[in-house]
């Protein structure tokens, strides 16, 4: 049994790695033949020169991707069949009760997957994002988010690992279930909790300064039926100059945040047609409706992982003595994750679908898709956006549809009008 479980792990594992590989590989070679052709629908709005930037940027991130991809599915190998092992024997050895030798087992995994990833996004940050133009982030001010990074990392594993070993030795016969309730419980007061705690550890948030932005913003809120309070600007500009806009929050702390660099390179008709697609996102209830998805769908992975935590052949399989749950819900994790990637195609069209509906919402609300094509195509041009991936790519990887099928779908909605 512990080899046929080593085989289905290294086929979900080798299968995940190789399609991942095989759908970059894709992409790239159909952006090289195809990424500095100008689609008709950007017409005018982008030259030759701002296309071969796209290409080029679009390559350059996707190489990166693909080392730092690689690394860490060799570095997850090494640890499977190398580090866990040995660190399961030496944490036995401590007279620890269970729940501190959980949290230094998954405090110890979470620091190699940290320090794996450091060169990367070191490089990404200060050599390629500084290579076209968008990362004004200073040594100083990363150095301090990769502080504040980890200490929150470290508070929120600290409780749910806490919660789910003191469910696991309190109510051995039924943890899944209440570790279910708590994980959904956990992510809604994160939700909850993220605009007016967690973000503002991070960024300054101030109502829209512009007066006859701010006229037009209210405006549409009435057309909308919603009030004022939750739309913000957000000084973004001092880590990049990528330009965007999103909406966050869960009841009382819902706000729509618009990006500084976005406010200053945007006309007051676009910035007001991406505002209203947001409020699209709000109207569709969007959010509810991910986390109406997510939470069952959570309840079907603790049923599974209560089942197979407490079988010994998932631990003889990595070499691990005796059975310690803290391992087997890792391990049994890499198992749901390597197999979830071939999820993604639903989660992904799911969230395209949002951002279709959220679009058709901001055209009704503003009268026509105008501004918001100009929107998108400007900010297309600002962030170098791949114009031509790959549709296989698309599908396991875009949560909104390729920006060209996106102005395609608008123009044919402002025809209609």
């Amino acid at each position: 049994m512990e080899t046929l479980l080593v085989i289905i792990f290294l086929v979900l594992f080798l299968g995940e790695s190789g399609a991942r590989w095989l759908l970059e590989q894709l992409n790239i070679r159909h952006m090289l033949r195809h990424g500095r052709d100008i689609p008709p629908v950007f017409a005018g709005a982008v030259d030759p020169a701002t296309v071969t930037r796209m290409a080029d940027y679009t390559a350059d991130c996707s190489r990166l991707d693909f080392r730092e991809n690689r690394t860490r599915d060799l570095i997850e190998l090494a640890v499977l069949f190398g580090a866990l092992p040995v660190l399961t024997v030496r944490l036995g050895h401590l007279a620890f009760p269970l729940i501190a030798q959980a949290l230094i087992f998954f405090t110890v995994l979470a620091l190699i997957g940290f320090l794996a990833g450091l060169p990367f996004d070191v490089y990404r940050t200060f050599v390629l994002e500084k290579k076209y133009g968008f990362s004004t982030v200073t040594w100083r001010l990363w150095l301090i988010d990769q502080i504040k990074s980890l200490v929150l990392s470290a508070v929120l594993l600290a409780i749910l690992v806490s919660a789910l070993m003191a469910f696991i030795l309190w109510l051995p016969g039924c943890w899944w279930f209440w570790g279910w309730v708590f994980f959904a419980v956990f992510q809604i007061v994160l939700l909850w909790l993220y605009p007016v705690l967690i973000a503002p550890l991070f960024n300054t948030f101030a109502p829209i300064a512009d007066d006859v932005l701010r006229k037009e913003i209210t405006a549409l809120l009435q057309r909308a039926g919603l009030t004022a309070g939750g739309i913000y600007q957000v000084d973004e500009g001092k880590r990049s100059r990528h330009t965007n806009a999103y909406f966050t929050g869960f009841g009382k702390t819902k706000r729509i945040v618009l990006y500084d660099t976005l406010l200053a390179s945007h006309t007051p008709e676009e910035i007001v047609a991406v505002l209203a697609h947001e409020i699209g996102h709000w109207k569709g209830r969007h959010l509810l409706k991910q986390l109406a998805l997510l939470i069952p769908a959570a309840l079907a992975v603790f049923y599974g992982l209560g089942r197979v935590v407490a079988w010994p052949p998932l631990y003889a399989a990595f070499g691990i003595s005796g059975t310690p749950v803290y391992a087997g819900l890792f391990v049994a994790s890499v198992y749901l994750a390597a197999a979830g990637f071939f999820l993604k195609p639903l989660v992904a069209a799911v969230t395209r679908r949002f951002e279709r509906e959220a679009d058709a919402l901001a055209v009704e609300l503003t009268g026509t898709a105008r501004p918001l094509i100009g929107a998108l195509r400007r900010l297309a041009k600002d962030n170098l956006r791949n114009l031509h991936p790959h549709p296989w790519y698309v599908l396991f990887f875009y949560t909104h549809p390729p920006l060209v099928e996106r102005l395609e779908y608008l123009q044919a909605m402002d025809y209609k009008k």
